[in-house]
């Protein structure tokens, strides 16, 4: 069966299975650690491990149910692309982390996929780091789940994929969590976006003001709401996988957003370009 080379490893993130659990530990140890409650999903971040790792592994480390490999498949939304983008999928295959490979749960794509999104092979999947620097987390704390792996452009069409993918989920009796994957403003010379100038006036607006607008959406669970947030202030990367997300949630029985955490890259590394990371979970109760 083919597999889909681990693209990061050793560089976004460590790259062996040891090295990835130290830090995971570390992890936890952070913030507010792994939250307790029955959470249909979550959005995470998806900067190298050193900038925003923290903030993924206790968004994706609190998916995880009370009893032991409850979750049958991980429903995942990412990738960069353009409101006329088309969706896509891994069709088939395996997945490569320093944990060990996670399998796609090829009878759940298929019925996803239909005959509007795209199917790629392992060998043909892009090189997409707001999937990849997960992979390694879901392997670590679902070992037996298989994955739907899914582009999601930021349209109309992100929230219908999300509704629709959960609700195809529930005719095979998965058992899912559900993960989404964003940054948030991508602030600075570097990016072409300086509306506040530079320095840490500019990290306050960000931080306090423009990401904050697309936090609130999130917590509203407003799809459309989040796409115009993502394409009018640039304060999302992947507003398609995060109204994908949301929709999904919803189906998934979320009734109820929590904000886990949030950072930027400024907090590590003092910059006039910059880059905010939130996290956050979906709850049922």
């Amino acid at each position: 069966m083919e597999k889909k080379q681990a693209a990061f490893a050793g560089t976004w993130y460590p790259g062996t299975a040891g090295e990835c659990d130290t830090a995971i530990q570390q992890f936890l140890k952070e913030g507010r650690g792994r939250l307790e409650g029955d959470f249909a999903g979550g959005i995470v971040p998806h900067a190298g491990w050193h900038f925003s790792g923290s903030i993924a592994c206790r968004v994706i480390a609190s998916l995880l149910p009370k009893a032991p490999n409850a979750v049958d498949t991980i429903l995942m939304f990412g990738a960069h692309m353009h409101s006329q983008s088309q969706p896509f999928t891994m069709g088939h295959g395996f997945i490569e982390t320093p944990f060990g490979e996670i399998e796609v749960d090829k009878e759940l794509v298929e019925k996803i996929a239909g005959n509007n999104i795209q199917k790629l092979s392992p060998k043909n999947f892009p090189d997409e780091n707001t999937l990849e620097l997960q992979y390694p987390f879901i392997k670590y704390f679902f070992p037996k789940a298989k994955i739907a792996v899914i582009g999601v452009a930021p349209s109309d069409l992100a929230a219908i994929i999300g509704g629709m993918a959960v609700e195809e989920a529930k005719k095979l009796d998965r058992h899912i969590r559900v993960i989404g994957s964003t940054d948030m403003t991508h602030y600075g010379p570097d990016f072409g976006f300086t509306p506040k100038g530079i320095g840490e006036e500019a990290v306050d607006w960000v931080a306090g003001k423009n990401d904050r607008k697309a936090i609130g959406a999130m917590e509203k669970m407003d799809e459309a709401g989040i796409i115009a947030q993502g394409l009018d202030n640039k304060n999302m990367c992947c507003p398609g996988a995060v109204a994908a997300t949301l929709s999904a949630c919803k189906k998934n029985g979320a009734v109820k957003a929590i904000e886990l955490d949030y950072a930027t890259s400024f907090e590590k590394t003092r910059s006039n370009s910059f880059v905010g990371y939130a996290g956050m979970l979906y709850a049922r109760l």
